[in-house]
């Protein structure tokens, strides 16, 4: 069991736990991930380690509601327990000392970034950090993430805040007034890292993504998470979870992340009806 230390919400559906776990945060390395099952119940949910505390001996969640287990997930609160937690799995983020790097964050994988800035910035580098939402309240983690870059640019769909665009919008603007960029991380929904990919192509630019397919044990044993990346079958788990994002099959990865829409729909409904309003969430 892994007794929660605290929760926020931090913007609609997105919650941020800290969790008592100081084995995994000892060992966490930037761009790492955990595989958690709530209660015994409970499907097996990858999330990448949003942070990590080796002196507190814990680890920070950052997840979003998107079906019955996040939802369950987020009934729970400061005190109680995550039944079990793996980790931290997956290849860490290749820190180094690059010159100038530009990292790009989308919605709930701001989280799963900023670790990286953290570690690119200590490396050295000159980090220009892009973040993006849908709306300004939908931009996480905006003051942890200014911290360690010398340059944070915000845009939102809606012009709530920053530049009213796209994230691939402000990454042709950096290029434009000149701005050498050396290489580009970019974290978020499918689609975001998709066209920031095409965009850093545009411009010439190497570019990691990290992937989060459907996943279920997280050692490559069971071939769930598998993606076409340069024509060659990957798993996500122990060949990512980060890849070239210029290698990417995207279009075979968005399909198959679609497979279970209709399932996850059903599993909500049922939920809905044993537990009443999920209004709160």
């Amino acid at each position: 069991m892994f007794r929660i230390l605290s929760k926020e919400r931090i913007a609609p559906k997105e919650y941020d736990f800290w969790v008592d776990a100081p084995r995994i945060a000892s060992h966490t390395r930037p761009g790492q991930f955990v595989v958690l099952r709530s209660d015994d119940k409970g499907e097996r949910v990858p999330l990448t380690v949003a942070d990590f505390d080796v002196h507190r001996g814990a680890i920070r969640i950052v997840f979003q509601i998107v079906g019955k287990t996040t939802a369950l997930l987020a009934s729970l609160e400061t005190g109680g327990s995550i039944l079990d937690i793996s980790g931290p799995l997956g290849n860490p983020s290749e820190i180094d000392n690059y010159g100038t790097v530009m990292t790009v964050g989308g919605g709930v994988g701001i989280a799963a970034l900023y670790p990286i800035i953290r570690g690119l910035k200590k490396a050295g580098n000159r980090v220009v950090t892009i973040l993006g939402g849908r709306t300004s309240d939908l931009v996480i983690m905006k003051c942890e993430c200014a911290e360690y870059s010398d340059e944070l640019i915000v845009t939102t769909d809606d012009g709530s805040e920053g530049i009213k665009g796209l994230v691939t919008d402000a990454m042709k603007l950096v290029a434009e007034r000149g701005e050498k960029i050396d290489r580009v991380w970019a974290i978020g929904p499918s689609i975001m890292m998709k066209f920031c990919a095409s965009t850093a192509r545009g411009l010439g630019l190497p570019i990691w993504v990290s992937m989060n397919p459907i996943m279920i044990d997280g050692t490559g044993m069971c071939g769930c998470c598998r993606l076409s990346v340069d024509g060659r079958v990957k798993f996500g788990c122990v060949d990512g979870p980060e890849f070239d994002g210029h290698k990417v099959d995207w279009d075979d990865f968005m399909n198959r992340m679609k497979q279970y829409k209709e399932e996850e729909k059903i599993s909500m409904g049922k939920y809905e009806s044993e537990v009443g309003d999920l209004s709160w969430l």
